[in-house]
Parts: structure tokens; sequence; C-alpha cells
């Protein structure tokens, strides 16, 4: 998943047990020091624990109460850059990831112990899925009473609808996982207009034999199907209010709660969606009236606010936002303002990508690499309390880590080895050493923009700095014909599996417009290893996965690693129920009430 605003999301980046909106998009239950990144890195480990598949028991509604909650009142939600999107097909990135649980629900969906422990259970459906065939076939029962927010009962046909208009060319920024298992790379061919026609894909691929089952095929087993439906972009969109690319604008809720305003940028409120039944729900609360999303409010202004914690602050919090920098001190050192923060390891690896298709000469990425100074990166993000030098693509929440794996010697020499990158560039002509970086208009943009300037222009690289959107972001530099060089991305795992980092990032399948391939990598050994690797059981596919993060650092280098981000946010004192979602990486939004 893709990580916007600070933490780029993922998913990249909402993702189970550690995975955005990315999500292809988290932290952990929380370090009590976040000082000491060895034993982050540990604390984080816990979040590669297999997901568990609930049954029908644990996917019944209401879900549990959480001590001490009360109704009433709006929670304002502070948030520097607007949402790309709320359209549930076009969600891949972590802040629509967030909202996404309050407006939206899918077959299945992720529940939390708040013990760091993640388990898949029915939401729309009656459990998390069950599998014959092999693990070729998947059937799921539809609860009974679930209706979208017009009162419209859902029904096998809006799930079929969902899937469908995946498949349209208008759905472009979201996940593609169901789409290529069903129909495979060349998806849209087989369903050129999304299901909006008279031609639908065929019952030996998707079937829905009446208007409670759902029944998918796949032509191998995919054992990994009910975490995929449990990302935000794979929502439910009601059929009958479908307005294609109007609905990114006014969709219809199925969750607690429904829009009410929507100004792209500006403003977004929530209010109660009167139609949603808790005793349908294993997972979210209807505590709160409605949310109020503040746009435009930078992470400092933010972080200032809460910290005083006086009036309206009270009853806010930091949606995806962080703790600014510059502000950390003053919360660690006031025992009563640290107390009102959540804080964990993330699963997203921070990377300078290099876009292929222009900077074609390895000798140059492979200077770059080593030029980064992950360390000056680090320090605009928060130091120990915002991240930890990443050596590596894989992030420490994901199941084979190699945490001594460091190809550009980051954990020696985090400041960047420029001599290194000096004595690579002897001989590269100056056209060659001249590129164009995209970065985002927010304030942590503005600071890792300096910070990579810095760093090229000390090797000889000349920097031309473009600035983008914070909400738009990922769409520019998704395009395949877009005008940068390079530009930082950040992805964390859709679950915990390499598959989910690899193949979205660096399948050469997926260059497309709005794919997640951000560096256009297309090399046939890349792709014979993620073949090989989809088709191995998760031990054998665990050394698969490893020998082409290896291949792809070493003989490619499509990006360099920076770092691993850390989530602190922080809430005020009116905030109830408080906790970090292992799930998403964020405050858990489904637990949130206030006091007074």
């Amino acid at each position: 998943m893709k990580l916007t605003s600070r933490r780029a999301r993922a998913i990249v980046v909402a993702i189970a047990a550690g995975s955005l909106a990315l999500t292809g998009c988290s932290e952990n239950k929380g370090s009590s020091s976040n000082k000491d990144s060895k034993k982050d890195q540990k604390e984080a480990a816990s979040q590669s624990n297999a997901v568990v598949y609930a049954d029908a028991t644990a996917s019944t509604g209401p879900a549990a109460e959480v001590p001490g909650a009360k109704p009433g009142g709006t929670i304002i939600a502070y948030q520097e850059a607007g949402l790309s999107h709320l359209d549930p097909g076009q969600i891949y990135v972590s802040d629509a990831g967030q909202v996404a649980n309050l407006l939206f629900r899918g077959l299945t969906n992720f529940k939390e112990d708040g013990k760091g422990n993640v388990s898949v259970v029915g939401d729309l459906a009656t459990d998390a899925g069950k599998s014959s065939d092999g693990g070729k076939t998947w059937t799921y029962t539809l609860k009974d009473g679930v209706k979208d927010q017009n009162g419209n009962e859902i029904t096998s046909a809006d799930i079929r609808h969902t899937v469908e208009r995946t498949y349209a060319k208008f759905i472009f920024d979201g996940p593609t996982y169901l789409q290529n298992w069903l129909s495979g790379a060349d998806y849209r061919a087989a369903l050129p207009d999304g299901g909006f026609g008279k031609k639908h894909l065929p019952d030996t691929v998707l079937e829905t034999p009446d208007e409670k089952t759902v029944v998918f095929h796949f032509d191998k087993a995919r054992p990994d199907l009910p975490q995929t439906l449990a990302m935000p972009g794979y929502s439910v969109v009601p059929e009958k209010t479908d307005t294609k690319e109007r609905y990114d604008k006014a969709p219809v809720a199925t969750g607690p709660y429904k829009i009410s305003e929507y100004k792209i940028g500006k403003a977004l409120k929530l209010v109660k969606n009167e139609n949603w039944d808790a005793k349908t729900d294993a997972v979210r609360h209807q505590y709160v009236d409605g949310w109020d999303f503040q746009f435009g409010v930078t992470e400092s202004t933010q972080t200032k606010r809460l910290i005083s914690d006086q009036g309206d602050a009270k009853s806010a919090i930091q949606f995806t936002g962080s703790v600014d920098s510059t502000q950390i001190q003053d919360v660690i050192s006031n025992p009563a303002v640290n107390k009102r923060t959540i804080k964990g390891y993330q699963p997203y690896v921070m990377q300078l990508t290099f876009n292929l298709d222009r900077v074609k000469n390895k000798t140059v990425r492979d200077a770059v690499a080593y030029a980064m100074n992950s360390k000056s990166l680090i320090a605009g993000e928060g130091g120990a309390y915002g991240g930890d030098v990443a050596p590596n693509l894989f992030a420490p929440t994901l199941p084979g880590y190699e945490a001594t794996y460091d190809p550009f010697g980051r954990l020696k020499t985090p400041q960047g080895n420029i001599a290194k990158a000096q004595e690579l560039l002897k001989g590269v002509p100056a056209a060659e050493k001249k590129l164009v970086f995209a970065y985002s208009n927010s304030e942590a943009g503005q600071k890792r923009k300096v910070a990579v300037e810095d760093a090229l222009k000390k090797v000889g690289i000349d920097v031309v700095a473009k600035e983008i959107d914070a909400a738009s972001y990922y769409e520019q530099i998704g395009k395949l014909d877009n005008p940068y060089d390079v530009y930082i991305t950040g992805w964390g795992q859709d679950w915990p599996s390499a598959g989910t980092v690899v193949t979205p990032i660096y399948d050469g399948d997926q260059v497309a417009d709005g794919s997640s391939n951000y560096a256009h990598i297309k090399d046939p050994k890349v792709q014979e290893l993620i073949n090989k690797a989809l088709t191995q059981e998760p031990t054998e596919a665990a050394k698969t996965w490893e020998e082409a993060h290896h291949y792809i650092m070493e003989k490619v280098n499509p990006a360099a690693p920076l770092w691993y981000t850390k989530q602190f946010q922080l809430f005020g004192s009116n905030v109830g129920g408080a906790r970090y979602s292992t799930e998403s990486s964020y405050i858990d939004v489904t637990q949130l009430f206030l006091k007074s």
C-alpha cells in the first residue's frame, strides 16, 4: 500500500498485520522508547505473524464494546493534504484507506485485539470465506440485513458489480490483485466496459448463483484471498447508485458513517449512517455523531494545537499525520502530553525511486544510492521517533527481512558515501548527471527536497526540483509518461508476504498508468522469479522472494532505500479509545469516542 502524508501508505501506504492506501499498504503495538532501533525492529517482527481467518462466530456483530465508551459529539481530524480518491476502487493510499473504514464495507475486514494480533473476519460476508478445490474456489455467503445508506440491501449482484467495475478504464489507481488472479495481467481485455454493458465475467470465473452467494474461481490456489478482499480497494459499490467517474466525489456509504459535505481538498464532514446495523458488524463502532476533517492543516500546526489541548483541539486527532519533528521534544518531555500519543513501527520503506525510462544508466543510479543521506532525511522525520535507516527494500515487519543485507553500505554510512558516489560518476556525461526530482508540496516534502538536493549536489549531480500537489502526488508520478527522473515513494506490504511488495512495484506486467511500478521496471529475471514464487508454498516462496530482492537491488537498482518509518501521533484529551492499529499503522479509527 502507498503511504501518503508524512509516512509515504501505504501502503502503500491498510495492510494486514502491519501493512493504503496505498493503501499497497503500518507500525506495531508501540515502542516504549523509540530510541532503540534493534528493539523496535524486534517488536516490528510481530507484524509478520500469520493472519488468522475467522469463522462465523467471530464475524458476528456487534463489535466488542470499548471500555468507558460514550455516545455523542464530533471528532475533528486534522489532515495536511486532501484525499486522492473516495471511490473504493481507486483507493490504494493510506489516508483514503483510513476514511474507507468509516464509510465502506467489503466482503471481509481486518479485526484487531489491541495486542498486535490480527484476524480476517467476514464483514458483508458471514465469515472469512470457505475454500475448496485445493484453494482455487472460494465461496462467500452474505449476511442478512446489510444495507447501504439509501436503505438498499446489499446482494451478490452488488459484489459482482464491485469486482467487474475494477476492470473499467476509469479505475486506474486501486489494487489489481483480484483482477489479475481472475483474468490475468491483461484483465481489462476480458471486460473492457467493466460490466456496465451486457457482458459480464463468466460463471467459471465469478459466480453469483443466488442473491446471497458469491463464488470466485481461480486457475490456481489463492490462499490470500480473504486478506485481499479486506483491502479498502475492494469495498462494495452498490450497483444501483454507481456514477462511474463521478462516484469519486459522492460515494454511497455502507459503513457506520456517510458523507454530509465534501469540498475536495478543503473539508469532509461525516454523519451517522442510520442504515448501518451494528449487529452485522464485528469491527466498527458508531460512538460519535460525526467526523469533521480539516484539510490544509500542516503537521506543525496540528502538533501545536494538540500540545496546547485547548478548545476544539481537545476532541481532535492527527488522522494520518505525525508529530512535527521540531516539536517532538516538547511532546516527550511533558508526561501529560506524551500520554496522549500512539507510537509504533510501520511497514513502509521510503525509497528514492528512479524512472528507468529516463535514468537508464545504472552507474548513475548506483551513485545516487550511495550518495543518499538517510541520516539527514530521518532527522527531518523526527530522528529516532520518525524512522530507522533502511539498508534494503524489505521492511522489518515483513517475513524474510534481512537486517544485515546492505548492498549500498547504508548502515555504515547513513550520511551517504560521497567518495564512492563521486568515483562512480567519473566519466559520466554531464547530461546524465542532471536529474529532475519531483517532491510533494507538504511540509515533509519540503524537508525531503532539501535533504535530497544537498546529497546529490555534493556528488556533482545537478538537481531540478519540481513541486507536485500532495493530494495528487502518487497520481502524478504514477503516469507512465511523467516528466520526472526521481521521486520519493513509500510502500508497505498489503499483508505479511514479500509477494505483496515485489509483485505490485517490481512486476513488469504492472507497468501502466496508475500502477505502483513507479520505476517502470521490466526485467525478465524478475518476472521469472515472481512467477516462480507465486506457485510455491510460503516456505519455498520465501527463498525465491529473497533471491528476487537481491537481484532487484544489485542487478537493476530501481530505487535507493532510505528509511523505515515509525508512527508517532497525538490526540486530544477528550478523545477516548485511542490505540495504535497494527493493520493501518495509524490511530485505530474504529475504537474512538469522546469522553464528554
